[in-house]
């Protein structure tokens, strides 16, 4: 085929454009109301525990909709299921905005979690279609960077307008994007060919596998995002939705094999490409949001960095990652995705061995290469992934494959909070234990500590203010000694136990086989 044919319509062009700014809008809004929660609290006269379920709604109304998009798109019609959730997640993102009290604003992100979920698998499945099979990489590419950036911007503006427009602001600027993204897409999307799946008005409605995939999902994201502050198990919610999960899931699983026509295609996880590339897929959200959960935990501890300074933290490597992905679709004209997924797990391999080094003298440059390290890692995932998944399939095919990708990736990052949120707490508390064994008043070191922390201070407060118990100041001191060790600990174990677990995905990679047209697996590691 020649150079030429290659090419870009101006209809695919302004199709990319509109997909990469409906994921941008689905993706910037899971990250930009973390920073803005303490705003939120007392605006709305919020406890954290109840202010929470504004990301813990979102997020589980999201991770119920992505796998089930493709089948609703085939439904009601791809171009009429896109622009209508994009006009509902405006409209939601508006009333959130102007919602005068905590229940209604729950609510509305709810809504507003249930329009986001459709975004993110239809928008990638547009880009796909746009270039042919052997240009997979580079629409893996073109999606990559907004799925990357998202994450990284959301915070940073979300602080800015934050400070200077009041948190309101962060749904309201979603209104005039939302509609030019509408108004693109009513323009340019249309509709899968209906030769690829004729019988789709024909098809019955699954009510029961919508009716266990939304209670299977919904619960067993409630119980990540829920479980470490509600203390796992002490909690009757927890494990009532443990056991909703662990009974309707099955059931779904069950259900859908045996369903003429399913809301979620399971088949597909008989070919090498899906279930492989779920399992790598969620690797890379455990990493990645794991990673984006605990390193701004030990900047603000360590360094003392606000949310905006943190979020600048990240815009370096997420820029790199940008500039990359590029660079790996070309690559994989070239080369086949397992060997440059094998580069990309050794480079993030590297990112988490320099971190899990990390300690209380650690500072801005030794974050920043870690960082750029992990941008140039994330390039070399994310693109192979997704075109050694979603290269090999079109039409409804190609939308639950996406789908279940989006999915895998999320789930994968709430199992990396909710791994590494528990870790904290309980290996903190070892580690507490284990130090305060060697820290008693007969200890000399400790005497010596006592002795001239109990000299400096009383010299210092007698100056000030005249009064002070310099004992107990110098105890309160070691105390926040002992706390900030507690933490530099748990945090290296933690980075440990990230890397070990992340090096299991060379387990699927191993097993990694790409669908060839005739329907059988074909080996991804050659040139």
């Amino acid at each position: 085929m020649s150079a030429e044919s290659h090419k870009l319509s101006p209809q695919s062009k302004l199709i990319i454009v509109t997909a990469v700014m409906a994921s941008l809008l689905e993706i910037i809004d899971t990250s930009i109301v973390n920073v803005a929660i303490p705003n939120m609290m007392g605006n709305l006269g919020a406890t954290l525990e109840d202010i929470s379920w504004v990301v813990t709604g979102y997020i589980i109304a999201n991770a119920i909709v992505l796998p089930a998009s493709a089948w609703l798109g085939s439904q009601i019609g791809r171009r009429v299921y896109y622009v209508t959730c994009i006009l509902l997640f405006t409209g939601t993102s508006v009333l959130c905005g102007i919602a005068p009290n905590l229940t209604t604003l729950s609510i509305f992100r709810v809504l507003q979690g249930l329009a986001g979920g459709a975004l993110l698998p239809t928008s990638q499945a547009l880009i796909q279609e746009q270039f042919p099979r052997e240009k997979a990489g580079m629409a893996s590419a073109i999606y990559g960077m907004s799925v990357m950036i998202g994450p990284t911007l959301g915070p940073t503006l979300g602080g800015y307008l934050t400070d200077h427009f009041g948190w309101r602001s962060i749904f309201n600027i979603n209104l005039p994007l939302g509609l030019i993204t509408a108004a693109l897409a009513l323009k340019t999307v249309s509709n899968i060919p209906k030769q690829i799946h004729s019988n789709a008005s024909k098809r019955k409605i699954d009510i029961m596998g919508l009716v266990l995939l939304t209670v299977g999902i919904g619960c067993l994201q409630y119980v990540l995002e829920r479980g470490q502050s509600d203390d796992w198990f002490a909690s009757r919610a927890i494990s009532l939705c443990t056991l909703l999960a662990a009974i309707s899931i099955p059931a779904f699983i069950y259900w859908e094999l045996n369903h003429e026509s399913p809301i979620v295609n399971l088949r597909l996880f008989k070919e090498s490409p899906i279930r492989n590339g779920t399992l790598l897929m969620l690797a890379v959200g455990f990493m990645l949001y794991g990673l984006m959960f605990v390193l701004p935990v030990f900047v603000g501890r360590q360094l003392h960095y606000d949310a905006t300074k943190t979020g600048m933290l990240f815009i370096p490597g997420a820029l790199l990652t940008a500039l990359c992905m590029p660079i790996t679709g070309n690559l994989l004209k070239r080369f086949s995705p397992r060997p440059l997924i094998l580069f990309g797990i050794i480079v993030i391999e590297v990112c988490l061995t320099m971190m899990s080094g990390f300690s209380s003298l650690t500072g801005t440059r030794e974050i920043f290469w870690a960082m750029l390290v992990r941008g140039l890692g994330m390039a070399f995932l994310f693109v192979p992934i997704n075109s050694a998944v979603l290269g090999a399939y079109r039409g409804e095919e190609l939308g639950q494959a996406a789908g279940l990708l989006n999915l895998s990736r999320q789930l994968g990052g709430s199992i990396g909070i909710a791994l590494i949120a528990t870790l904290l707490s309980s290996v903190g508390s070892q580690y507490r234990t284990d130090l305060l064994s060697h820290v008693t008043p007969l200890t000399p070191s400790v005497q010596m500590s006592v002795r001239g922390a109990s000299q400096a201070m009383t010299n210092k407060m007698e100056s000030e203010v005249g009064f002070w118990n310099p004992r107990s100041g110098s105890a309160k001191m070691i105390e926040g000694r002992i706390a900030n060790q507690v933490f530099i600990l748990s945090f290296d174990h933690v980075l440990f136990i990230l890397k070990i677990c992340f090096g299991l995905s060379l387990i699927p990679l191993y097993f990694l086989r790409a669908k060839s047209s005739g329907g059988k697996a074909v080996d991804l590691g050659g040139h």
